[in-house]
């Protein structure tokens, strides 16, 4: 997902307390959720199709990587030369790449990784550092999950 280089969209109170419902529960039912805002089950849904088709949020099951064979998961800061964001857009392109943004500090570029083993790493690394635009790469292998939550709110 790209973060807006605009300031955030204008959402109103109701919509906030939808995404929270559903952030609760994304498979809670447009008639649950009408019933806890105060709205039809077809303006819930109405609502949340707009959302979507907005990108204010997205609805998606999260998995757990590792009941799924995939054994390793990383962060691999990248410094790249003067086009950060092609550079990027290139990464981002991967399919073991779950989550890259671009960044300030000593990585220009955060690339999360989900690979099947070690060797499934070594060769995406290796991919990404033939990547144009990439100058050197840093991995930071995860070793203990502490804290994966998608429910910060609406604020």
């Amino acid at each position: 997902m790209t973060l807006p280089s605009h300031s955030a969209q204008a959402i109103d109170e109701i919509s906030k307390e939808i995404i929270e419902q559903l952030q609760e529960d994304g498979r809670r039912s447009y008639a649950a959720i009408g019933k806890a805002v105060g709205l039809s089950e077809a303006a819930v849904r109405q609502r949340v199709q707009k959302l979507v088709e907005s990108r204010v949020m997205q609805i998606v099951a999260v998995t757990n990587p590792l009941e799924l064979g995939f054994t390793r998961q990383a962060m691999i800061g990248v410094v790249a030369n003067d086009d950060i964001s092609g550079t990027a857009d290139r990464i981002a392109e991967l399919p073991e790449v779950d989550y890259c943004v671009v960044t300030t500090g000593s990585s220009d570029i955060l690339a999360e990784v989900i690979c099947s083993n070690d060797e499934d790493l070594l060769r995406v690394i290796g991919t990404i550092r033939g990547i144009q635009g990439v100058v050197s790469t840093n991995t930071f292998t995860y070793l203990s999950l502490k804290k994966q939550e998608y429910n910060w709110g609406t604020r």
